[in-house]
């Protein structure tokens, strides 16, 4: 099992805590990190207690601070949950993870997502109903593949283009950085099974049973990678999905019986959220020291 410190926040004024945090999880054997990435949280439509905060805005670059992040850790994969695809020309999303990947010596997880926050996209981009932009995330994924591993692309979509475009150095994993898809919706699940590396199956809304809905999911992705010929190359990852949402205290032996559930239903990564408070840096040493050893 892998372990993937997940949810820490991307807001400024956590900004220490969240470098600490990600300075002990390298430290003491966690896989990886990841952010969110998002440069506004509006509370008229993603309602929550994380979004109630005064400076839920007041949030710095995700990938700019995964690059400062990637000079101060060795070893912990560098990434996100998730980077909305159609938020950003992906050809220089690609640029730019490519120079974080040689930077970090081949440490970037790309969390690939269909993008949620309306208000952010009226912001700084244009939002189009949820068809739209998992087509455009489909296609940006596959225009950055392509910058990825040929030597020249032309790319002609229905969205994105590009002409003559050489993206250079490569990224350092190949054939490219490791793609994290997340999320129950049949149609990202099925992105999933032909383009993820790993895919993250949260638990379900309330209501609706644990492993039964995992198991569908899980098998929906199986099936697609399998139709694609990349059974083999897929990875399943199970935990929390948000922070202080499930799981307001840390309790080792909670978390002890889910990673065995995630076990159990064939997960090889588990994305772990520590409460963010005062307390977070040492609930990472707590969690390396007398959780991993047992599921390694």
């Amino acid at each position: 099992m892998k372990f993937f410190l997940n949810c820490l926040g991307n807001w400024a004024n956590d900004y220490a805590l969240i470098e600490q945090a990600v300075i002990k999880a390298d430290q003491v054997g966690f896989d990886g990190i990841q952010m969110p990435d998002h440069y506004m949280w509006h509370p008229a439509l993603n309602p929550g207690p994380f979004i109630e905060r005064p400076d839920r805005n007041v949030t710095l670059e995700t990938w700019t601070a995964l690059t400062y992040l990637a000079a101060k850790t060795k070893n912990v994969s560098l990434g996100t949950m998730v980077t909305p695809i159609p938020f950003r020309p992906p050809g220089m999303l690609a640029k730019r993870l490519s120079t974080l990947d040689v930077l970090s010596n081949g440490r970037v997880v790309l969390g690939v997502g269909a993008g949620w926050v309306r208000g952010e996209f009226d912001g700084y981009g244009e939002w189009s109903e949820g068809k739209t932009r998992v087509e455009k995330t489909q296609e940006g994924i596959e225009l950055m593949i392509k910058l990825w591993t040929e030597n020249e692309v032309n790319f002609d979509g229905k969205y994105y283009k590009a002409k003559g475009a050489t993206l250079e150095p490569k990224p350092i994993q190949k054939p490219h950085p490791k793609l994290l898809f997340g999320g129950f919706g049949r149609k990202m699940l099925k992105l999933a099974g032909k383009y993820a590396d790993i895919v993250f199956i949260p638990p379900p809304p309330p209501g609706r049973p644990f492993e039964e809905s995992f198991m569908m999911a899980k098998t929906m992705v199986l099936k697609t990678a399998e139709d694609n010929n990349r059974i083999d190359k897929i990875s399943i990852a199970a935990g929390e999905p948000g922070p202080d949402t499930r799981m307001p205290e840390f309790d080792l032996r909670m978390f002890s019986k889910q990673i065995e559930s995630a076990v159990k239903l064939g997960a090889q990564y588990y994305l772990v959220v520590i409460p963010r408070n005062n307390m977070l840096v040492e609930n990472v040493e707590r969690f390396a020291k007398e959780i991993i050893p047992s599921f390694k």
